[in-house]
């Protein structure tokens, strides 16, 4: 670690305490106003003229509704799945798919609401942001892995994709992202953006890279760093994770915000230079 300027779902879930849950719905509604308001957000993703829809993703019984940018290339190009905060499928997280398509990649952002919102929506039809914090909570685990792994399916399938797949998560996502690590076998790197690890039963599964990225002003969450690395190297995985000095939790938005931070705005612009150099590594 360095600074820089289906069945283990279950096992994963049995793990997680009551009070480790109650602590965080409590950090993530503090931080739902500044979330919610990401209006800067939708005017960046108004002004590209990269080719972005909303598709719908069916399998099984389920209609996943799912956000996707195409990169102007001329060959076929990787996709990077990303997975959202706990504040749901924002303006924000289709503006990252954006910039990541202007980088190359076929990004995808899944909304993993779809269908929870008020008469079966998904996360733009809750009336505020703490229902929307609240029905994400609720969500069975289970189905969000299937709902990833539905996600990257779908999109390797496009006769664009070259067959890589990378999944990159943010705050809660961040998490999922690491979960989702434990459980597809065909990925090419995992970014964890401060977001909590898995279980280490769940972890001996992992086959990918692990990116973390963490907020020195995080402990919440960056205070679990030393005994994943522990746990990761006990188990001959590769795990790299950097904490940025004076950055907060959610440092990826809230460095990209008008009234960033300056050290909110530093660990964004590194980490997003950090995260594009290991995936044209891929």
């Amino acid at each position: 670690m360095y600074s820089a300027s289906p069945a283990r779902t279950s096992v994963l879930t049995r793990r997680t305490s009551l009070a480790a849950l109650v602590v965080l719905l409590l950090a993530t509604l503090l931080a739902a106003p500044a979330a919610h308001a990401q209006d800067w957000a939708k005017a960046k993703l108004d002004k590209s003229m990269r080719h972005r829809e909303w598709v719908t993703i069916p399998y099984g019984n389920r209609k996943l509704q799912a956000f996707i940018v195409y990169p102007e290339v001329s060959r076929k190009a990787p996709v990077v799945l990303v997975v959202h905060e706990i504040f749901g499928l924002s303006d924000w997280a289709r503006s990252m798919a954006d910039d990541l398509a202007a980088q190359g990649y076929i990004a995808i952002v899944p909304d993993l609401l779809s269908g929870a919102g008020p008469h079966g929506g998904g996360s733009s039809d809750f009336p505020d942001m703490d229902a929307t914090v609240k029905a994400v909570f609720q969500l069975d685990p289970r189905q969000v892995m299937a709902d990833l792994n539905a996600t990257a399916d779908y999109a390797l399938r496009q006769p664009s994709a070259n067959g890589q797949l990378a999944v990159a998560g943010f705050c809660w996502g961040g998490g999922k992202a690491f979960e989702f690590a434990t459980l597809r076998k065909n990925l090419s790197a995992a970014f964890v953006f401060y977001g909590p690890p898995p279980v280490k039963e769940a972890m001996a599964a992992i086959q990918a890279p692990v990116y973390g990225f963490y907020a020195g002003n995080d402990n919440r969450i960056s205070s679990t760093v030393p005994q994943t690395e522990q746990q990761m190297k006990a188990l001959g995985k590769a795990y790299h994770p950097v904490i940025y000095p004076g950055a907060g939790h959610g440092f990826m938005r809230a460095g990209e915000a008008p009234d960033a931070t300056a050290a909110n705005r530093t660990a964004r612009d590194e980490a997003w230079g950090r995260l594009l150099r290991h995936l044209r590594s891929m």
